[in-house]
């Protein structure tokens, strides 16, 4: 099979197509044919040194997390699943999850299966993002209807789900991007969007209940004015995640951070919401498997709405 391993940590020229073995699944184990796998910024953080790194043990390695697919075989003791299933899912995070390839493993508990009225190319680019939003709005956040939420950096791929998961759960939405991508997200649902290169989110926001940092370092310590009394804030960068911490600690109020979790039934309530309409991916760009290093090139420049998806 083929599959992009990383020799050494570095820049995207690391990146090499290769042949490998097929692996066999063991148990409980499901053995995927992939159509498409998600790029994600802690994809190149983890290509450099940084991001998940010390989670996957010395090079070569297969990087990638998320990925869409069928199902080629099965190992001992799986069940609810069968030979030719479209399934996708978040893959051992932050372990290994070796999704840059034409094949992977994966534990049956981690994936959901996809309706055919699904694009499921599409669907790589769903769990990670998805997952991470849905966790930090609902698990840390507890995200109630009615009440505000602020969103930092809503046109990305977690951001521009959390805003409609959101919405769809009753809440006032804040978000703040590009003026560029003003009008995408008032479609999506944001009620408000704030221009962060010309306006300052702290002089017009005040009073939200939840905010979703997915800023980090000074630009999430400057939000933490905008929560009310009681008021929560999610920091996403682990980078900076314990300065955020600390000067909330300093201001008397609350900030948490988060670490996405592979979660099968969670990903299976987001299918179902994009199955039902309520919730849709947008996708920046889709690029062969062997053109991964100038999807993370783009991935790196910070300026894509929406997710990056592989096609195997």
């Amino acid at each position: 099979m083929l599959a992009i391993r990383l020799h050494q940590f570095g820049g995207a020229e690391q990146l090499q197509a290769e042949q490998l073995e097929s692996p066999a699944p063991g148990a409980g184990e499901v053995l995927i044919d992939l159509v498409s796998a998600g790029v994600n910024p802690i994809d190149w953080k983890t290509r450099e040194g940084g991001g998940a790194a010390p989670f996957q043990g010395e090079p070569p390695l297969t990087l990638g997390w998320e990925c869409a697919g069928t199902v080629h075989s099965l190992g001992e003791g799986v069940s609810g699943l069968a030979v030719g299933d479209r399934v996708c899912g978040l893959l051992n995070f932050p372990e290994p999850g070796r999704c840059y390839a034409e094949q992977t493993l994966a534990k049956q508990d981690q994936l959901a299966r996809v309706a055919d009225s699904i694009d499921l190319v599409e669907c790589g680019g769903l769990p990670l993002a998805g997952l991470t939003a849905w966790q930090a709005l609902f698990e840390a956040g507890k995200l109630q209807p009615g009440q505000r939420v602020l969103i930092l950096a809503a046109a990305g791929g977690v951001g521009h789900l959390a805003v409609q998961l959101a919405k769809w759960k009753g809440a006032e939405v804040i978000g703040t991007a590009s003026a560029a991508n003003h009008e995408f997200l008032q479609k999506l649902g944001c009620d408000r969007v704030i221009d962060y290169r010309n306006e300052e989110v702290t002089e017009l926001i005040r009073d939200v209940d939840l905010i979703l940092d997915g800023m980090g370092g000074q630009t999430g310590v400057d939000v933490l004015a905008c929560l009310k009394p009681g008021g929560v804030s999610v920091t996403l960068p682990s980078v900076t995640a314990a300065q955020v911490i600390e000067a909330a600690e300093a201001r008397g109020c609350e900030a948490l951070s988060v670490r996405v979790a592979p979660n099968g039934e969670q990903l299976a309530q987001l299918l179902a919401l994009v199955e039902q309409g309520a919730l849709r991916l947008a996708v920046d760009k889709i690029v062969p498997l062997r053109q991964v290093a100038q999807a993370h090139q783009h991935s790196e420049s910070g300026r894509t709405r929406g997710k990056i998806i592989l096609r195997v």
